[in-house]
């Protein structure tokens, strides 16, 4: 395989929510092979130790605010973007909520907020900057589904149906742009601890049923996703779209925990 079909340098990327976790991981993968960055948060601030981060990296860093159930700041954001960078080649639509509960406990403001977050948003950023790309006949949108793209989970209903609904927004947003040069594809991480879900990992007997069921026996490193982005945004899959990419170390085979040995 020929380097160059991963080198990302002269490219810029947008990276959604970069204040903390997989987006941070994101965007310091797509900083290592070549990119300059426009990283967003709600706030600015929250961005300033990343930001210097990226730049010891050599590489350009933007931060802007970012609301994505604010259609108006989506549009400010990829308008400042362009006017900084001159062009966007990449966008990786990470920015994302849950909120757990078992469903009769759903409230229809939980559910409105995960899905105009994670599903709608998505969209409308999508939707923003690939109004950039097609002029220029070349992009790659990354959207972030989950593992729930393919799985349904008690406790994440709304969570699960918008992350199922990146699985198929991918597929019609691929099929709608591929023609003027823009991927679209799904980048759809296993069990990776989070600032989301970090309380889960507290609990050690359900990290145990958790590794049980992953046939790798782990749950996911943060790195095990540099390659992934970084491949998903490159020339080295440039026939590649509408597809959803797991990351998962297995479990979306369906493992089940042993039974256990019969004396």
């Amino acid at each position: 395989m020929s380097a160059p079909l991963f080198d990302l340098s002269g490219r810029v990327a947008i990276v959604t929510g970069t204040s903390r976790g997989l987006g941070q991981q994101f965007a310091r993968a797509l900083a290592n092979a070549g990119t300059d960055l426009v990283l967003t948060s709600r706030t600015r601030e929250s961005l300033a130790q990343f930001e210097a981060e990226i730049k010891s990296l050599g590489r350009r860093a933007l931060p802007l605010a970012l609301d994505v159930r604010d259609l108006q700041s989506i549009e400010r954001m990829a308008a400042e973007a362009e006017q900084a960078y001159g062009h966007i080649d990449i966008l990786v639509n990470n920015a994302g909520m849950n909120i757990r509960k078992p469903a009769l406990d759903v409230t229809w403001d939980d559910w409105n907020a995960i899905l105009e977050t994670n599903l709608r948003g998505s969209f409308f950023v999508a939707q923003a900057v690939a109004r950039r790309m097609i002029p220029r006949g070349y992009g790659r949108i990354v959207n972030i589904g989950s593992v729930t793209s393919v799985n349904g989970y008690a406790g994440l209903a709304p969570y699960g149906a918008s992350r199922g609904g990146i699985k198929q927004l991918t597929m019609s947003l691929a099929d709608d742009w591929g023609k003027h040069g823009v991927t679209v594809n799904c980048l759809a991480p296993g069990w990776f601890r989070t600032e989301q879900n970090k309380v889960m990992y507290e609990d050690q007997d359900w990290v145990g049923y958790l590794t049980d069921r992953i046939p790798l026996k782990r749950p996911g490193q943060p790195g095990d996703l540099d390659s992934a982005v970084v491949f998903l945004a490159s020339e080295s899959s440039r026939y590649i779209t509408g597809q959803t990419l797991l990351v998962d170390g297995g479990i979306s085979t369906g493992a089940v925990r042993a039974l256990p040995k019969r004396s």
